[in-house]
């Protein structure tokens, strides 16, 4: 087994670290998920705290983990005799992003239940990671169920399996641990409700710390087992210390006073429901526990509601985590003359937060206090106080107003709203998702077939029954069935897909009126939360002036897309012949990287072309190698007044799919629109 690197050896991450040893101290936090760019030991830290955690005692030979001064009296493999436990290392379990749910939950033993006739559970991961570490790298790519049917277990502290004839619930208490880049896409707001804590990680850019981070991580892989040496002392303090603290804990008081700034925040902040008052008093009493005291503060609520709050302010998926720390600070000091009545004798932070800290997810008391603020969004960025106006439609492009090559101002994009629903017609084989039908590992059976390959879920009465009419052939005598590979039948399951859509977004000169453009990048932001919450992969290409760009490649991260739309400028002449092309060029390559992933286009134009000779029939050629290749189009009609083209219409009919006004889009207008999206060959 290779050495770990060393907890206490990783450079600053004040915040991780706290927010990993918090939840050592107190599993009952709720886990805690790490967000940050890549290369900012993420992973090492989780991998590094599993040292750190004490030893177990587990029944002998229970495969569920027993504590057996209490075991579990529903414990699959119980009931268990007294007897004396055995002590092990708590266990670090890996969750892997392509796990199934039968790795993570358990499942019927089918082996043991076809060849000796008996109901047998075989555990899975939840099993394995309890009253240990479940670690969950890149949790953001996690498909979802799997992530729900984690975090239920999380909160519930057991995993309930029912399926295939099967009723099994054991404990599974674990501490939690997440870790995701945002640049791969987003969790969705209700799962990063189930996070106790969440710290935001980014690299340092202090020289001297990035010199240290570099050789220390020279120093481990030239000779690990002499580096963690080096650091052992230092390891045996911090074990001892979260020992202690754990040992404390039962014994910190959380005053009627702190209770009351705690809810205090809660209201001030306005978060949905009550996980996160509960799981800020867990955390403050284990801040108090940390730092060996038995009572908590008004510090250690403040730190609490830096750690626990910011992920529960995201309101929809384009809200960054955060927290307003002098609102924070000021709700603090109103509900402070409650808590300082009880006779806390700490001071209260006041207005300024102490000076210490402010690093928007909290300090470890022991630290040095430097100041890791992350940098702040700009504030009205595209807005329309912030943007000149644009010259009259019509006037030249050199028209005082103007700026050069006709170029406007970025405009705010409308208030977004909830989308009628597009899919890609027929079954497909993708990514697990919301969008379109397809033939899933996770959904309704809808069948059984013989396999292709490895088996993968087994269809168990199809199996049995082609088994049942050869069992006197084959000489069967006792309780089990004789099952031959040619009996096994693949259980076919239909559930939903997620697909790349790609957006190709008119930015010309005709649609650069302020009202349309704010209009058109409403409903593309439209289309883009109805992407992330379908799961989708989604892509950017413009066009505007001479040519096309891609604004944005295929990325899972929703969030990127939204802001490359918000800082979309606009004006110039309407190449979009040059637009469709690119979009053809970005398919193309999309095919061959995840060919099961089937493309919904969604051009957001006025059915316009200008510049070039003949714009028109070049756009015609253009739609129809979409339409060849039988690529799913819809075409969101951005004409408005009363004297209408039709141009978009005609623009659809040659990409062979369907164009919508943006009335039309709106999932509560009154005119209908059509769930699947005509491809080619069906138009006709």
């Amino acid at each position: 087994m290779s050495t770990p690197y060393p907890f206490t050896a990783i450079v600053g991450q004040d915040d991780l670290r706290l927010g990993l040893l918090l939840n050592a101290v107190s599993p009952a936090v709720g886990g805690v998920l790490v967000r940050g760019e890549k290369g900012t030991a993420k992973s090492t830290a989780v991998r590094a705290l599993a040292a750190l955690m004490p030893e177990v005692a587990v029944v002998p030979g229970c495969r569920f983990s027993c504590d057996p001064a209490s075991p579990d009296p529903a414990c699959p493999d119980g009931p268990h005799a007294e007897a004396a436990g055995v002590a092990r290392a708590a266990r670090t379990v890996e969750l892997p992003v392509g796990a199934s749910e039968d790795r993570l939950v358990g499942a019927l033993d089918i082996e043991r239940a076809l060849s000796e006739g008996v109901k047998a559970f075989e555990p899975g991961l939840l099993a394995d990671a309890h009253r240990g570490i479940l670690y969950v790298d890149e949790v953001n790519l996690l498909h979802d169920h799997l992530v729900d049917l984690l975090l239920d277990a999380a909160a519930m502290g057991a995993s309930y399996v029912e399926r295939e004839g099967v009723s099994v619930r054991h404990a599974a208490r674990f501490l939690l641990v997440g870790t995701m880049n945002p640049e791969e896409g987003e969790l969705r707001p209700q799962l990063l409700d189930r996070f106790g804590l969440t710290v935001e990680v980014s690299a340092s850019r202090d020289t001297d710390e990035r010199v240290e981070v570099v050789r220390r991580r020279l120093a481990y892989d030239d000779d690990p087992e002499g580096f963690a040496a080096r650091w052992a002392e230092e390891e045996n303090a911090l074990r001892e210390r979260i020992a202690g603290a754990r040992a404390l804990l039962p014994r910190v008081v959380l005053g009627d006073g702190v209770l009351r700034q705690i809810a205090a925040t809660c209201a001030a902040f306005e978060v949905d429901g009550m996980r996160a008052d509960i799981v800020m008093a867990r955390t403050a009493t284990a801040l108090a526990a940390w730092a060996g005291r038995e009572e908590v503060t008004a510090d250690d609520v403040r730190q609490a509601a830096l750690l626990a709050l910011p992920h529960r302010r995201r309101r929809n998926p384009f809200d960054a985590p955060g927290l307003d720390e002098d609102k924070l600070d000021q709700t603090l000091d109103e509900a402070g003359p409650q808590e300082n009545s009880d006779g806390d004798d700490d001071p209260d932070p006041g207005p300024d937060g102490g000076g210490d800290g402010g690093g928007g997810g909290g300090v470890p008391p022991q630290a040095d206090g430097e100041d890791r603020t992350p940098p702040q969004p700009p504030q009205g960025q595209g807005s329309e106080g912030d943007s000149p106006s644009p010259a009259p439609e019509g006037a030249p492009e050199n028209a005082p107003g103007r700026p050069a090559g006709g170029e406007q101002q970025p405009v705010a994009a409308a208030e977004p709203f909830r989308t009628k629903m597009l899919s890609v017609p027929g079954l497909g084989e993708g990514a697990a998702g919301r969008r379109s039908r397809a033939r899933t590992e996770h959904g309704r059976t809808t069948g059984a077939r013989r396999p292709e390959g490895a088996l993968t879920k087994l269809h168990l009465a199809a199996t049995v029954q082609a088994a049942a009419p050869h069992q006197h052939a084959r000489g069967r005598s006792g309780r089990g069935l004789v099952v031959r590979r040619d009996d096994l039948r693949q259980a076919t399951r239909e559930g939903r897909e997620g697909n790349l859509v790609l957006f190709v977004v008119d930015a010309s000169g005709s649609m650069a009126a302020r009202q349309r453009m704010s209009a058109v990048k409403g409903a593309v932001l439209s289309l883009l939360l109805d992407a992330y919450q379908r799961r989708d992969k989604v892509g950017l290409v413009t066009f505007r002036g001479k040519e096309a760009e891609v604004a944005l490649p295929p990325t899972s991260s929703v969030d990127a897309a939204a802001a490359r739309l918000e800082s979309l400028p606009t004006g110039g002449r309407t190449p979009l012949a040059a637009g469709l092309l690119k979009a053809h060029d970005v398919l193309r390559v999309e095919r061959l990287r995840d060919p099961s992933r089937r493309p919904l286009l969604v051009v957001v134009t006025d059915g316009r072309a200008t510049g070039g000779p003949e714009p028109v029939a070049l756009a015609g050629r253009a739609a129809r190698l979409h339409r060849a290749e039988g690529t799913a189009s819809v075409v969101v009609d951005c004409e408005s007044g009363y004297v209408r083209l039709g141009l978009a219409g005609e623009l659809a009919r040659e990409l062979g799919g369907t164009a919508v006004t943006l009335d039309e889009l709106r999932a509560d207008s009154i005119a209908g629109l059509v769930k699947d999206v005509t491809a080619a060959g069906r138009a006709a």
